[in-house]
């Protein structure tokens, strides 16, 4: 498994003196929040801070400052060196003066960077990545491929997780892969918050991992592939064999994607199930808190 930490650090260590640019302040209308960055070296970029006329100058200013000066002409010209420019702000408005029309305006920080400076973005990223949302994907099918593919691109920590040792190959190298024979006692030991979508190759395995998601009260997501028909089977099943409520069964999503686009190709339904547990995750993350401080105020 290949982090998104590691490649920040093989960037960091392959291009030579970097600039960091990054989004210092925002008013109105903007591309990316502040704090979003990128690194700029004279080759290359990581990173983006939305792209646009807005970052091509951020680029261009930071490659001004990246490359060296040279010596100033005249008679004195041996023993003075002009000093690099270390640091700078560009204040944009984006407006039609650069091509854009969000309406609002940014500041952008632009800093060489220095080994005191790699080592705190180093840091920040391997806490980030710390905190990321996990998504589990049970089954690595076609469908299970593509998802992970599609989530591999997101600001999630994706496992795959198959009782077939082949069915792990191919996946992209920023996901984690578990092969186990008994798939559903990874879900016991997920973190809270964790979406769960179940796409394998056997409804009754199906089923085990769903009754195991549902009947946790922490998750953001639970998604099942399939239609009506294996639905409706579920919830008899679930209900009469696995002591589940008719609450818990409410919180499925079946199919997963939604059913809308009348597409059954696997990088469609990836691309509209990708969305759909984004946006759960990012539901679930704004109403913990306030969850936690509701049961904190009812406690006090």
């Amino acid at each position: 498994m290949n982090s998104k930490v590691q490649e920040l650090k093989e960037f960091l260590g392959r291009v030579g003196r970097t600039a960091l640019v990054e989004v210092a302040a925002t008013k109105g209308s903007t591309p990316r929040e502040a704090g979003a960055f990128m690194l700029v070296s004279i080759s290359s970029i990581f990173g983006t801070i939305g792209g646009g006329q807005l970052e091509y100058m951020a680029i261009d200013k930071a490659r001004q400052m990246l490359r060296p000066l040279s010596p100033r002409t005249g008679a004195d010209s041996e023993a003075r060196i002009e000093v690099d420019e270390v640091c700078a702000t560009l204040d944009v408005p984006l407006g039609p003066e650069i091509g854009q029309c969000c309406g609002g305006r940014v500041e952008v920080s632009i800093r060489l960077v220095d080994a005191s400076l790699e080592r705190e973005l180093i840091a920040k990223a391997e806490a980030e990545e710390a905190h990321l949302p996990h998504v589990y994907l049970f089954g690595g099918g076609h469908v299970g491929q593509a998802l992970a593919a599609s989530l591999a691109l997101l600001p999630t920590h994706v496992v795959v997780v198959e009782t077939r040792a082949d069915a792990l190959e191919g996946m992209p190298e920023t996901v984690e892969t578990r092969l186990t024979p008994m798939p559903e006692a990874v879900v016991r030991e997920a973190p809270a918050g964790s979406a769960f979508a179940i796409l394998t190759h056997d409804h009754a395995l199906d089923f085990l991992i769903v009754a195991e998601a549902l009947k946790r009260d922490d998750t953001a997501y639970v998604g099942m592939i399939g239609s009506k028909t294996k639905k409706a089977t579920f919830k008899n099943w679930f209900l009469k064999s696995a002591e589940g409520s008719d609450a818990q069964f409410a919180r499925l999503v079946s199919p997963i994607g939604g059913n809308a686009v009348k597409d059954k190709r696997p990088p469609v339904i990836a691309a509209l199930a990708a969305a759909e547990i984004m946006t759960a995750l990012v539901s679930h993350a704004v109403e913990a808190p306030r969850s936690t401080g509701a049961e904190k105020a009812m406690a006090g």
